[in-house]
């Protein structure tokens, strides 16, 4: 002993599920502040094209110091009562997304997810992690109905959500969820009890993968 106090590391950020593909292992973990650079970084480096056909509401997002804010009140704290939490996506332990929950009541809860990696978004990742990403939502906080809403031109993040829970209406939106502008929009409810089938689904779909075609 030198007489040094040396640092205490800091516990692991808890894993909640991981799905092994092609290209690694893809994973959820509670987001935590190391990533918060790499999230902001998306956001203010993806160009004006990408925001605009996403419908960014330039207003909402904020400033970069305003979106930091925001995710580091998105940290998972374990409080059952915390309105919004985030939960990071990694390929191989690195950083290559996050989806965010939004709460306002049992029934009203948004979903939000993002592959902030360009090469990787048709790569499978949001397939494969769709039902332990809701797993995750319900069984961390006390919800009843989640929401997904999404724009209808977004063709990609409609074609992962077609594969396991079909639009119920669509209509213009005048205040959506998140930093989005009114819009036309799909919308999705999926409940607690549609859990179960969400897996199964999965197992259907890696199954039509592995038959030749």
């Amino acid at each position: 002993m030198n007489g040094e106090s040396k640092p205490t590391p800091a516990p692991p950020s808890s894993v909640h599920a991981s799905v092994k593909l092609p290209s690694g292992l893809a994973a959820l973990r509670d987001l935590s502040e190391n990533d918060i650079d790499a999230v902001v970084h998306y956001w203010f480096t993806s160009g004006d094209e990408f925001l605009d056909f996403m419908g960014v509401d330039r207003e909402r997002l904020g400033t970069m110091t305003d979106t930091s804010r925001r995710f580091l009140r998105a940290i998972r704290t374990g409080d059952p009562n915390q309105n919004t939490f985030a939960l990071a996506i990694t390929l191989n332990g690195e950083l290559v997304g996050y989806t965010l929950l939004n709460r306002y009541s049992p029934e009203k809860n948004y979903s939000h997810w993002h592959i902030m990696v360009p090469a990787l978004r048709a790569s499978g990742i949001s397939t494969a992690l769709y039902p332990h990403r809701i797993k995750a939502y319900f069984d961390l906080v006390p919800i009843e109905r989640l929401i997904h809403q999404t724009r209808t031109r977004n063709l990609a993040v409609n074609r992962v959500l077609d594969k396991y829970v079909p639009v119920s209406e669509t209509r213009y939106v005048e205040q959506p969820d998140g930093v989005a502008r009114p819009g036309e929009f799909h919308l999705r409810y999926v409940f607690r009890k549609d859990i179960p089938k969400l897996f199964v689904r999965a197992t259907e779909l890696r199954g039509a993968r592995a038959i030749p075609t």
